[in-house]
C-alpha cells in the first residue's frame, strides 16, 4: 500500500490542519499498531526479533541486556572500515605522518553523534529513517531523496568491490584480474547475505569474525612497524598540523568524507529494528536507546583502533619518503611492485594497491599477504552491509514488498553494473582518480541523509517524548553544518583542479539545482528545529499544503490508523 498522502489531503480539504503542538501528545502513528508488529515480515534482514532479557538484579546496567542489543552497532561500524576509509588513512599517514590523528578522532566522535540520532528514529518510530522519508515527504522530494541516495550507495560499493576485487589481485600476485576479483567479490556476496537463514545471531557473529580479521591483521602491521607511541599521542590529542600545507589540509578534509557516509544513517536506523522493543513502553524505548548507544560507543571504539593502525603504519614507515627511496628498496627486495614507483624525487603516493606494494618491499611478503587479507575482510564485510543498505533504502522509499531474491538481485545488479565497467576497462594499479571521484560523489549525498535524521528526530509529532531537546538541535544543526561545508570544500576543490571550462559550466548548473533541493529540505528542518516564523501560514507556499510542517507530518492523526 502507496503512502498515505490522499488521507492528509482530504482532511486539509474538510476543515483547517491541525498543528504540530496540537498532535505531539497523541499516539506516534508512524509506528505499526500494537498487534500488527508482531505481523511485520522482516524478510531482508530478519525473519524474527532478539528477545531482550530480563534482569532485575542489575537495575542501572546489565551486561546480559548490552549483550542482546549487541550486533547493529558493529554492523554500523563496518562503514568506518571500507576500503575508501583504509586509502584515505594510508594516505593521511604518507602524505602528514602523524599531524592529522586527530581529525580522525574529531570525524568518528561526530559521527556517532549522527549514528546516535539514526539509531534514536529506528527505535522510537519502529521505522527506519527510508520508511519515514517514505510517510513524510512529498512525492516529488521522496523520489529525489531515493536516488540520491542510490547514488551514494553506488558510489560506495564501487569503493568496496573494487577493494576487495585488488585483495584477491594481491593475494594471487596479480594472477586474478581486478574483473575477476569483482565476479568473485559478487558471488560470495550473494552467498554470504543469505547466512541469516541460519540465524541473525550467526550472521552478526560472523561480521565480528571479519572485523577480528581486520584487527588482527592491521594490528600486525602495527606491531611489524613499531611506530612512535609519542607521536601517535601528541597527533591523537593536540589539534594542530605544523608545517602543513594544501595537500594536508585536502586530506584532512579527506578523512571527513570518508568516515562519515550517507547510506550509514539509513542502515543504521533499520539495523536496530531487529531487537524486540515494545514502544509503547517508555521505559523499554529509554532502555534500549541507552544500550544501542554504549554499544555503537564500543564498535565506534574498534573501528577507530583499527583505522589508527593504519594511520600509524604508514606514518612511521613512509612519511616524506620519495617514488626513488620505494623503487629501490623495492627493487633490492627483487619485488614485482618496483615499477610501480618510478625513479624520482617526487613524493610517495599511494593507494590500497601501492601500499600492500610498499609494504611487501619494506617488511617482507608476509606484510603484503597479511595486509591483503586485511582489506579483504575489509571489502567483503562493507560490501554485505552496503547491499543491505541498498534494500532498505529501495523497499523504504518505493515501499517495496518483493521477495527476499528479487530484492538482492535488484539491488546487487544495480550497484555492481558500473563497477564492472570499471573493472573492465580499468587495471588495478590506475584507481586513483576514480577514488578520489567516488569520494566527491558520496560528499555531495550527505546532506540528504543528515538533514532528513536531524529534521525527524526533532519533531514531537514522530518521537514523542523522545523528541531532540535544545542541546540536540542546535549541536546537531552545527555538527551537520560543520560536516556538509567540509565537504562542499572538498567537492569545490576536486571540480577546480580539473581546468576545464566546460566542467565548470556544467558543475555550476547542476549547482543551482542541488542547491535549491538542499534548501528545500533545510527549510523543512528549520521548522522541525521551532523556526515556526519559516512557514508560510495560511496561503499556499511552493505548492505545498497550508502548513509546511504538516508536509512532514502527513496523516498524524490521533485517531489514524497506518496500514503496513
Amino acid at each position: 500500500m502507496g503512502p498515505p498522502y490522499s488521507d492528509l489531503r482530504a482532511s486539509e480539504e474538510d476543515g483547517p490542519a491541525e498543528s504540530v503542538g496540537s498532535v505531539s501528545g497523541s499516539r506516534n502513528t508512524l509506528q505499526p499498531l500494537q498487534g500488527e508488529e508482531d505481523e511485520e515480515p522482516f524478510s531482508t534482514y530478519f525473519d524474527s526479533k532478539i528477545p531482550i532479557p530480563e534482569d532485575d538484579t542489575h537495575s542501572c546496567f546489565s551486561f546480559r541486556k548490552l549483550w542482546a542489543f549487541t550486533g547493529p552497532g558493529f554492523l554500523m561500524s563496518i562503514a568506518y572500515l571500507d576500503p575508501g576509509n583504509i586509502e584515505s588513512d594510508l594516505q593521511s599517514g604518507a602524505v602528514a605522518g602523524f599531524k592529522l590523528l586527530w581529525v580522525l578522532l574529531l570525524a568518528t566522535v561526530i559521527g556517532l553523534l549522527l549514528q546516535r540520532l539514526a539509531a534514536r528514529l529506528g527505535v522510537v518510530t519502529g521505522l527506519h529513517l527510508a520508511e519515514v522519508c517514505n510517510r513524510q515527504y512529498h512525492k516529488v522530494p521522496r523520489i529525489m531523496l531515493w536516488l540520491m541516495m542510490e547514488i551514494a550507495i553506488i558510489g560506495s560499493d564501487m569503493q568496496e568491490v573494487i577493494g576487495t576485487a585488488i585483495a584477491f589481485s594481491l593475494l594471487s600476485m596479480g594472477k586474478i584480474p581486478l574483473w575477476g576479483g569483482v565476479l568473485i567479490t559478487i558471488a560470495d556476496t550473494l552467498f554470504f547475505l543469505f547466512l541469516d537463514k541460519y540465524g541473525l545471531r550467526k550472521l552478526e557473529a560472523f561480521f565480528g569474525f571479519l572485523i577480528t580479521i581486520m584487527a588482527l591483521t592491521f594490528g600486525y602491521e602495527y606491531v611489524t612497524v613499531k611506530p612512535d607511541q609519542k607521536q601517535l599521542l601528541r597527533g591523537l590529542f593536540v589539534p594542530e598540523c605544523p608545517g602543513c600545507g594544501t595537500p594536508q589540509l585536502e586530506q584532512a578534509v579527506g578523512i571527513v568524507g570518508a568516515v562519515i557516509m550517507p547510506h550509514n544513517m539509513y542502515l543504521h536506523s533499520a539495523l536496530v529494528k531487529s531487537r524486540q522493543v515494545n514502544r509503547a513502553n517508555p521505559r523499554e524505548v529509554r532502555e534500549a536507546n541507552k544500550y544501542f548507544f554504549a554499544e555503537s560507543c564500543i564498535a565506534l571504539f574498534v573501528s577507530f583502533i583499527i583505522n589508527v593502525f593504519v594511520v600509524s603504519v604508514f606514518a612511521e614507515a613512509f612519511y616524506n619518503k620519495t617514488n626513488m627511496d620505494v623503487h629501490e628498496v623495492c627493487a633490492n627486495a627483487s619485488s614485482v611492485h618496483a615499477g610501480l614507483f618510478p625513479n624520482n624525487n617526487n613524493t610517495l603516493e599511494v593507494d590500497i594497491y601501492k601500499g600492500g606494494a610498499v609494504l611487501g618491499c619494506y617488511f617482507g611478503p608476509a606484510a603484503l599477504y597479511i595486509w591483503a587479507i586485511g582489506i579483504l575482510a575489509a571489502g567483503q564485510s562493507s560490501t554485505m552491509t552496503g547491499t543491505y543498505s541498498g534494500q532498505f533504502v529501495m523497499e523504504g522509499f518505493l515501499n517495496l514488498r518483493w521477495s527476499r531474491f528479487a530484492r538482492v538481485l535488484l539491488t546487487r545488479s544495480i550497484a555492481i553494473t558500473p563497477t564492472l565497467f570499471v573493472a573492465i576497462f580499468q587495471d588495478v594499479e590506475h584507481l586513483t582518480g576514480m577514488n578520489d571521484f567516488l569520494n566527491v560523489l558520496m560528499s555531495l549525498q550527505l546532506p540528504f541523509a543528515l538533514i532528513p535524521v536531524l529534521t525527524f528526530t526533532s519533531l514531537p509529532s514522530v518521537m514523542n517524548d523522545f523528541a531532540n531537546g535544545l542541546f540536540w538541535k542546535v549541536g546537531g544543526g552545527l555538527v551537520i553544518l560543520l560536516v556538509c561545508s567540509i565537504n562542499m570544500y572538498f567537492v569545490v576543490a576536486y571540480v577546480m583542479a580539473l581546468n576545464h571550462v566546460g566542467l565548470y559550466v556544467g558543475a555550476a548548473i547542476l549547482s543551482i539545482a542541488y542547491l535549491g533541493f538542499v534548501t528545500y529540505l533545510t527549510w523543512l528542518c528549520l521548522i522541525a528545529l521551532g523556526a515556526s516564523a519559516l512557514s508560510c501560514g495560511s496561503t499556499r507556499c511552493w505548492a505545498f499544503t497550508a502548513r509546511p510542517e504538516l508536509v512532514l507530518l502527513s496523516n498524524v492523526g490521533g485517531d489514524t490508523e497506518v496500514t503496513r
